[in-house]
């Protein structure tokens, strides 16, 4: 490899979702268009501006890391099989959210090692934070060039704040809440979900609705990074480079207490 996968390179990549951020914040100030794609989900200039601009940059960082981005072609499965490690990219998540203008949506760039996330970086422009880390390398959030460490707090038997999803309910979620001691739900898009568990100032994400694999894998990282874990609702560890890239549902949560 050309690049240790530590601190350092996090960093860097937290400099370059930034640029990324500024990109899509630059379009997000103009009288924008939105298409939508075979998926029906939309797409806007701002998510090939951030794709384009994030994809040049990695192929100077990590020239040896193949990259899958949500706005990118999608490598066979059998290709994909034979990677060491690979960066996920989501260019701009939460582009419902952009559209909506409520300023939920992040940059996401996520690298794995085999099945598992290794290191991951979210941006949140509107806000203008950074969080980053990973498994072994802690989590920290970015002031200005420098990382402060942030910890992941355990659920408490009652009261626990519960981040669910904006713009994508599931009928099951009512009945997971029901089995808590007074949650506190807080509505939110995109992946700062993980964030806000990672700084403990969330506890439990419930998802129950599709995800893919670029829209979590950074934030996965830097949630184990702060002590947390995500599970598949099986009790096992999300894990990456699914022959589908679709992901099942999970609970993200601080520690244990």
């Amino acid at each position: 490899m050309t690049r240790a996968f530590d601190l350092d390179l996090a960093v860097a990549l937290a400099h370059l979702a930034r640029r990324a951020g500024a990109a899509i914040m630059a379009v997000y100030a103009t009288d924008f268009s939105v298409e939508i794609k075979a998926d029906n989900s939309p797409l806007t200039r701002a998510d090939r501006a951030s794709h384009a601009l994030v994809k040049a940059e990695l192929e100077k960082l990590l020239p040896d890391v193949p990259l899958v981005s949500e706005e990118g072609d999608l490598p066979a499965p059998e290709v994909r099989a034979s990677w060491p490690y690979h960066i996920l990219l989501d260019p701009l998540d939460g582009t419902k959210e952009f559209v909506k203008r409520n300023g939920e949506f992040t940059v996401n760039i996520g690298i794995v090692a085999g099945a598992k996330p290794l290191l991951g970086v979210v941006h949140a422009p509107v806000p203008d934070l950074t969080f980053l880390g990973g498994p072994g390398l802690g989590a920290f959030r970015l002031d200005g060039d420098t990382p402060v460490p942030v910890r992941a707090q355990p659920a408490p038997a009652s009261g626990a704040v519960v981040i669910v999803s904006r713009s994508h309910p599931s009928p099951d979620l009512q009945k997971y809440l029901d089995g808590l001691d007074s949650p506190h739900t807080v509505p939110h898009g995109a992946a700062f979900k993980f964030c806000k568990l990672a700084d403990g100032s969330a506890h439990l994400y419930p998802r129950l609705g599709p995800t893919m694999e670029w829209d979590t894998a950074a934030g996965q990282a830097v949630l184990e990074g702060a002590g947390g874990a995500v599970l598949t609702w099986d009790g096992a560890p999300l894990a990456y480079n699914k022959p589908d890239l679709r992901n099942p549902g999970f609970l993200a949560r601080g520690p244990l207490a």
